[in-house]
């Protein structure tokens, strides 16, 4: 670009400012020299140079020019300001000090000024000094004082007096940047996603070179599943901060989540190139080389991450949930240790204890293994919300909308797509090795767990005024709105596919409570239902450390009382919907391969491939905690594995007992609870 004859340095100053704020600070440099070449001596200009420098990590180039502002505009406390900046960065916090208290001299009633003081006293161990500083800034910068009130009341957990400090402040100061930011840190935590959304659109249009507000965009817009809003929320992240390696590992996790493995494995490098013992980018490494295969490396890149954070629990047991892996003696005593340090934070803590459990399970010690589950299933259920009744009447709901005469009086209705082949169950239960087996046919593509199916039938209730909710409000819709939906879910699962295929999988577990949303929709979808003995499907969930959802799995009685549900509704659309689920038991799959696999390709309308019965020479990448287990030919091992645990599985055998009971004595329990 070139500068025009015509701007002025307030134009080039504005121009460049808006660039800077936007994340591109190499332009705002560009426009910046460009005009300094016909006004050498604008101060503004001079200082915006200076601070295009500081965010580009130059702060010798910064200091240079912040040094010529203050040679010629010795009384711009702006100048000053800068140059203390560039010192700070340089780790020259004497000189630093000196240009701070010359800008505090100039501007006595700058609290930026005052506080950046009082960092840097901090930082020469002056804490009474600096403690003067910091309450001399909440004087001068309007609601600083409630800020930090409601800061302390946050950190005392009392989070609704916080909320209401927070609120006060936007009442009388709308445009209050870090009030909005507090506001929208508290609609986070409760999982807002959208109001924390909406806040932060409006702290970052009043400061758009915020970092850390966009940062928290990018996981308020990831939690919604905004893929690409996220990603452009982490990209201006990584612009304005391209030193700092949290906007490449935010970006990297999406990106990985979404499939796109060589862009994740790109940005997840690029922070570890900043910050080598950056224990997110090291694990978020490990989890997409393990998604595509390569255990070796995922094992590397995991073990990297934990000698740089021994602490960091999840990735010992990213390490267990590799299943296939093996800890050594020295790794059982690093876990003992850590898990029994005080200071440890409890997410980490149950991740340790899941990771021993798993540990001593591979060395058949199962009591001890037990002890160490239940552990951590303890401290996990601790932080987990789930309301057993609540899942009861949602039951309800479907079995009492979703009737054979409902299914008979709107017979024909949906689009008529076979595209989908779901795969549902309960998690543990041998769906990853259904889909291998599917996705190893040259006509069906493997995808992941989508969450569309759930997110289209949540979706028909929101507008209508009479808030009525799905399932309830099924009844209410015209017959071509089915069709529209089944297309708008087909539209949806375009973005987690890859190729051209005629048939695709879709293997989230929980979309067995939708099968009868599905057969309005999509009436020629096929389902298939990953069944497997009620105490192995328990127990592996029990033993299965979730990265999110399945609240219900922490707790032996709710675990088990869960099942029954499942198997409630499973019983219901069997009886409503005769012929319309597939129900493959695990362990016939492992007893009797081939039979097996015919009768699911027949199901699904797909020839006889021999490639089917190879599944484990299949190089697709397996997200799931069995992607280790279905690269390998079928085992055995893992069948009626409940019974080495039976003596500590009391309360979830007697929950289970009425179902236990129907099944073949030689795999019911030897004794059932009193």
């Amino acid at each position: 670009m070139h500068e025009n004859e015509h701007d002025t340095p307030k134009a080039s100053f504005d121009r460049a400012t808006t660039f800077l704020r936007g994340g591109d600070a190499v332009m705002a440099e560009r426009i910046c020299r460009q005009a300094l070449n016909a006004h050498p001596r604008d101060a503004n200009l001079l200082c915006l140079l200076g601070a295009s420098l500081i965010r580009q990590q130059k702060p010798q180039e910064a200091e240079h020019t912040l040094s010529r502002a203050v040679s010629i505009f010795s009384d711009f406390s702006r100048a000053h300001e800068g140059l203390a900046e560039a010192l700070i960065m340089q780790g020259r916090l004497a000189e630093a000090l000196d240009a701070l208290e010359r800008a505090a001299e100039l501007e006595p009633g700058s609290g930026s000024i005052r506080m950046k003081k009082a960092k840097v006293l901090t930082f020469m161990g002056k804490e009474d000094d600096a403690t003067r500083e910091f309450e001399e800034s909440f004087k001068l910068t309007p609601y600083r004082e409630d800020l930090v009130r409601g800061l302390n009341l946050q950190r005392m957990g009392k989070v609704r007096e916080a909320e209401a400090v927070y609120r006060d402040v936007l009442l009388r100061d709308p445009t209050n940047v870090d009030a909005l930011r507090l506001l929208a840190g508290v609609a986070m935590r409760a999982k807002q996603w959208g109001d924390a959304e909406m806040l932060l659109e409006r702290a970052l249009e009043l400061a758009p070179d915020y970092f850390q507000g966009w940062m928290d965009m990018g996981m308020a817009r990831q939690e919604q599943d905004k893929t690409e809003a996220a990603l452009e929320a982490y990209r201006r992240a990584i612009r304005l901060e391209p030193n700092k390696p949290n906007g490449y590992t935010s970006a990297g996790t999406i990106f990985a989540m979404i499939g796109a493995h060589d862009e994740a494995m790109e940005m997840l490098q690029k922070a570890v190139a900043i910050d080598a013992g950056n224990f997110g980018a090291l694990s978020g490494i490990g989890h997409v080389l393990k998604t595509v295969g390569d255990q070796e490396a995922a094992i590397a890149s995991y073990r990297s991450c934990v000698e740089h954070n021994p602490d960091h629990g999840e990735t010992w047991w990213s390490l267990a949930n590799l299943k296939t892996f093996r800890f050594t003696d020295d790794d059982i005593a690093t876990m003992e240790k850590r898990a029994a340090r005080d200071s440890l934070i409890e997410e980490q803590r149950a991740c340790f204890f899941f990771a021993l459990g798993k540990a001593y399970e591979d060395r058949q010690d199962y009591d001890k293994a037990f002890e160490y589950y239940a552990k951590g299933n303890e401290n996990r259920r601790q932080r987990e919300t789930y309301d057993p009744v609540q899942t009861v009447d949602l039951h309800d709901n479907f079995i009492e909308t979703f009737s054979k005469e409902f299914f008979a009086e709107r017979a024909g209705v949906g689009c008529e797509s076979n595209a989908p082949i779901l795969i549902v169950g309960l998690p543990r239960s041998g769906s990853t090795l259904i889909e291998q087996i599917l996705a190893s046919h040259p006509d069906v593509e493997g995808t992941h767990e989508l969450p569309d199916l759930a997110r289209v039938a949540r979706s028909i209730g929101l507008q209508r005024e009479d808030r009525k909710t799905y399932p309830l409000v099924v009844p209410l819709l015209d017959d071509d709105e089915f069709a529209k939906l089944g297309e708008e879910y087909l539209q949806r699962t375009t973005r987690h596919r890859e190729t051209e295929l005629p048939r695709f999988t879709d293997k989230l577990p929980n979309n067995f409570a939708h099968i009868g949303f599905l057969s309005l929709i999509l009436p020629n979808a096929r389902v298939i239902n990953a069944k497997r003995h009620p105490l192995d499907s328990c127990l592996g969930s029990f033993k299965q450390m979730f990265a999110r959802g399945q609240p219900f799995t922490y707790d032996q009685f709710e675990l088990a009382e869960f099942y029954m549900e499942y198997q409630r509704l499973m019983d219901h659309w069997h009886e409503v919907l005769p012929g319309k689920v597939l129900d493959v038991q695990y362990e016939d799959v492992v007893d009797d391969l081939e039979t097996q696999v015919r009768r699911i390709l027949e199901y699904c309308d797909l020839p006889w491939n021999d490639a089917c019965l190879r599944f484990y020479e299949n190089e697709r990448a397996v997200k799931t905690a069995s992607s280790e287990q279905v690269r390998k030919p079928i085992y055995a091992t893992s069948k009626h594995l409940w019974r080495r645990y039976e003596k500590h599985l009391g309360p979830m055998i007697d929950v289970l007992e009425p179902l236990l009971r129907t099944l073949p004595e030689d795999w019911q329990p030897e004794n059932y609870p009193d």
